[in-house]
């Protein structure tokens, strides 16, 4: 029988580039902009989900409507904050480095991120990938995000490679949730804010705390050179 090929699925913000924060401070930006009190820990605690669990999120947590006009227009603040800080964000120690390594040696990979072309783009550029040579998957184009497994499947599809056979790289539960719906293999890093424990309760097999750890042990994820 075949050896499955392995693969690795990575998210973008707080796994790959440190940006989990300015999106934190984009969202109470947003959230300010329309009156709307939430203490920023837990605005963090949610990042990462998708946009309609969020407002779903905010209507338990404030006891308000939500109107599909007001999500959209958070959104657009939310977008126009974090585009003021995006020039700053970089990438995480070895994240680079991680690419080229899993380039190099003919492993294949990909980038799947709750977050929009429009929120994505600069810090992909900033990473050094280019969506027109490298397969990236945003919110934008597929019909659930996180915790749904439905951006690491669209992402494993179009790699051609078995989503059982892959790991998915994340660094909130919402990746590792959506990791075993999808039933593949969750590695955990601790660069967007979430504890070892929660993200091995969530379904993480491995947890490390950024990329530079995590290409130190690659060979125990299946990452050998051929």
């Amino acid at each position: 029988m075949p050896v499955a090929k392995p693969a690795f699925l990575f998210d973008l913000d707080g796994t790959l580039v440190d940006s989990v924060y300015d999106h934190v401070l984009a969202w109470h930006d947003a959230l300010q902009a329309e009156n709307i009190d939430l203490p920023v820990w837990r605005i963090h605690r949610r990042i990462g989900m998708s946009g309609g669990l969020f407002a779903n999120m905010l209507l338990r947590e404030i006891g308000q409507e939500i109107s599909a006009e007001r999500i959209a227009h958070l959104r657009r603040v939310h977008a126009d904050s974090y585009a003021r800080r995006s020039a700053k964000v970089r990438p995480l120690p070895g994240a680079q480095a991680l690419l080229k390594y899993l380039t190099d040696a003919k492993i294949p990979w990909a980038i799947a991120t709750s977050g929009r072309m429009e929120t994505a783009g600069p810090v992909l550029k900033t990473l050094g990938v280019d969506p027109k040579k490298q397969t990236v998957v945003t919110r934008d184009q597929v019909r659930f995000a996180k915790p749904d497994p439905d951006l690491f499947i669209e992402a494993a599809d179009r790699l051609g490679v078995d989503i059982t056979s892959a790991s998915v790289v994340g660094d909130a539960i919402w990746d590792m949730l959506a990791s075993r719906r999808a039933r593949a293999l969750g590695i955990g890093l601790l660069s967007g804010g979430y504890g070892e424990e929660e993200l091995f309760r969530s379904g993480a097999y491995r947890v490390f705390s950024e990329p530079a750890d995590m290409l130190r042990h690659i060979d125990e994820l299946g990452g050998r050179q051929a």
